[in-house]
């Protein structure tokens, strides 16, 4: 795959880490791969839990010229000095997300497997709309974000798209064409070496 039609790289902190020694851990990924942005995603709703790690991962992207979103907390991106949000919830407050944030924000949006929500995020303004979980998986309703609507989106329409969820090699083979970002967590997060197990996963994108 040419590298300019090569999807880029979302990486997905994990639900729960420490921030004293995240920035390190973090670090090595985005030195030893090509990250495009870093997307702070945190099961806590503790203030302090979130503004702490927060800081770690804007120090540790920002370092390296990555661009940082947090899940939903409008507040905590302006004040932290984070790029943006990602909006969990589908187009629902894309639009209020734009006008708190400002034109220069990254305002991103998760539509599940809805192209309507997806199209509805675009036209209130998102940068992206991210579809999943494009593999098999036990959570949620077993739902999946079929290769049809990636196929149909990457032709139609203009607003970038991120592919996420149960990613496997075989699936980034597959979806690398017609995707413009994977976004990478879970996956990697389980093993001993994050970075290896990124880079085996993305190995077909070449």
């Amino acid at each position: 795959m040419a590298a300019e039609d090569r999807p880029q790289i979302t990486l997905i902190t994990p639900p729960t880490f420490d921030a004293e020694t995240f920035s390190d851990r973090i670090g090595l990924i985005l030195d030893g791969a090509e990250i495009a942005c870093l997307r702070l995603s945190l099961a806590t709703r503790d203030e302090d839990t979130l503004m702490r790690a927060a800081d770690a991962a804007r120090e540790a992207a920002h370092a390296r010229d990555v661009a940082v979103v947090i899940d939903n907390h409008l507040i905590l991106a302006e004040r932290l000095g984070l790029d943006g949000v990602h909006l969990t919830d589908g187009s629902r407050h894309v639009r209020k997300a734009r006008k708190d944030l400002g034109a220069d924000a990254i305002v991103g949006a998760f539509c599940g497997t809805s192209r309507h929500d997806g199209m509805s995020a675009g036209e209130a303004g998102a940068d992206y709309a991210s579809f999943g979980p494009i593999g098999a998986t036990a959570l949620g309703d077993g739902s999946r974000a079929e290769f049809d609507l990636f196929e149909w989106w990457s032709e139609v329409i203009e607003v970038p798209i991120i592919a996420e969820g149960a990613l496997t090699a075989e699936l980034v083979a597959k979806f690398g064409p017609v995707t413009d970002f994977f976004a990478v967590g879970e996956e990697i997060w389980t093993s001993d070496d994050p970075l290896t197990a990124l880079k085996t996963l993305l190995a077909p994108l070449g």
